[in-house]
């Protein structure tokens, strides 16, 4: 089952793939955490409304969950190729360990996209009730960010993941619609 290349997925990836794949398996990675901390000005929002979406940053010692897909090697570079521009707006491509959750599975090296600090579509940090009126109001051609945010917590779920995090935000999010 070597062959073929790993592709890790923390945000929609975890759900929506969009492409063909040999294999699934829920997967982690070390050192980082996902955040809500990148702006979508396409997908989940428009330019002048971005959307929050997931990107991973550096923290020491922590574990992020999600999932890991083994492509074909015939079908890598059109693949990477609908990822680039699904994953435009500020994200780079990084080769990072991928570990599973069935313990006897060897660890792999994935692709991750990564949207850092540097890149122009980077909102950072702000409270969660700002954080909640800003996804409540986004939407762009994927949708709307209010379904991207629910879509993940309820995927993280499916997969016994805490994300205190994701789900503190799914939380606000749901609780301002009623």
């Amino acid at each position: 089952m070597s062959d073929g290349h790993w592709i890790f997925g923390y945000g929609s990836l975890v759900w929506r793939p969009a492409f063909e794949h040999l294999e699934r398996a829920p997967g982690f990675i070390h050192g980082y955490v996902r955040r809500f901390w990148q702006g979508s000005p396409d997908h989940r929002g428009v330019r002048e409304q971005p959307g929050r979406v997931v990107t991973l940053v550096p923290e020491p010692g922590a574990v992020c969950w999600g999932m890991g897909y083994r492509v074909s090697e015939g079908q890598w570079e059109a693949i990477i190729a609908g990822l680039d521009e699904r994953e435009s707006g500020g994200f780079e491509r990084l080769q990072l360990t991928l570990g599973f959750r069935e313990s006897d599975r060897a660890a792999a090296r994935a692709l991750v996209y990564v949207a850092g600090e540097g890149n122009p579509n980077f909102l950072g940090p702000v409270p969660l009730e700002a954080m909640a009126a800003q996804v409540r109001a986004a939407a762009g051609k994927s949708g709307s960010n209010v379904e991207y945010v629910l879509r993940l917590a309820e995927s993280l779920q499916a997969l016994d993941v805490e994300d205190e995090h994701v789900f503190e935000l799914a939380s606000a999010v749901r609780d301002a619609g009623r």
